[in-house]
């Protein structure tokens, strides 16, 4: 990303979505740039994620515990767990699709956060609420399906850049949890980005002993972005 391109701008301190005692802040790429699409893979690089239109990372002055997490995709193998996990989720069919809005993805999505985030303030979405969230005209976004005998049981929101696969958000059915569909949408990521010859999965970002955060490092080995580069 070279500076003259790309203006960075700083949001204003905003509660912490980790941390309830703490506030935090986000260094935003200039979401008015003709050249996102474009930069986008430097980003990646770089540690930035995607929400909706925004690419961002969080610069949060004294806190440094976001860390940028990504899979080198062809050193992974699945643990005992995961494989149990692809097992259990044998009869699914995994279809690919455009990103977009329909009533029987928004359906599942507000069953998801209802049941998953109640009073957290995603919870009871408008529809717009999920467009804005999850892609944005410019973004090489697409639908991953999870589906059993045409019932749709999960979407993985999926940005398949050229570096590498960046998984933005997962939702799935509530009533499904024991089938692992979360770990499962990752598995079949890391398989995606290996079909396709692309080095890393991206994961976001990972909090060193955050119960939210811990089921990132399952996903071994997990290259951590550190001031010199990316490290396992």
């Amino acid at each position: 990303m070279k500076s003259e391109i790309v203006r960075l701008f700083q949001t204003l301190p905003h509660p912490c979505g980790y941390f309830s005692e703490r506030t935090a802040r986000n260094l935003v790429i200039d979401p008015a740039s003709p050249h996102l699409a474009q930069i986008y893979d430097a980003a990646l690089l770089r540690g930035f994620r995607r929400a909706g239109g925004h690419v961002y990372r969080p610069q949060c002055g004294s806190c440094h515990a976001c860390v940028a997490a990504r899979v080198p995709v062809a050193q992974f193998k699945p643990d005992r767990s995961q494989r149990r996990c692809l097992q259990h989720n044998r009869d699914l069919e995994m279809r690919i699709e455009p990103a977009r809005h329909t009533d029987e993805y928004f359906n599942l999505y507000q069953r998801y956060l209802d049941a998953r985030h109640p009073g957290g303030g995603m919870d009871n979405p408008e529809p717009e609420d999920f467009s804005r969230f999850l892609y944005t005209t410019w973004s090489p976004t697409s639908f991953i399906e999870f589906r059993q005998s045409g019932r749709l049981l999960g979407v993985a929101i999926t940005d398949i850049a050229t570096t590498g696969i960046s998984a933005v958000y997962t939702f799935y059915d509530p009533a499904e949890t024991a089938r692992g569909l979360g770990t499962f949408a990752i598995l079949r990521q890391v398989e995606l980005a290996r079909e396709r010859g692309l080095p890393h999965l991206y994961l976001g970002y990972w909090i060193a002993g955050h119960p939210k955060m811990d089921y990132k490092m399952r996903f071994r080995p997990l290259e951590l972005l550190a001031v010199d580069g990316w490290r396992q």
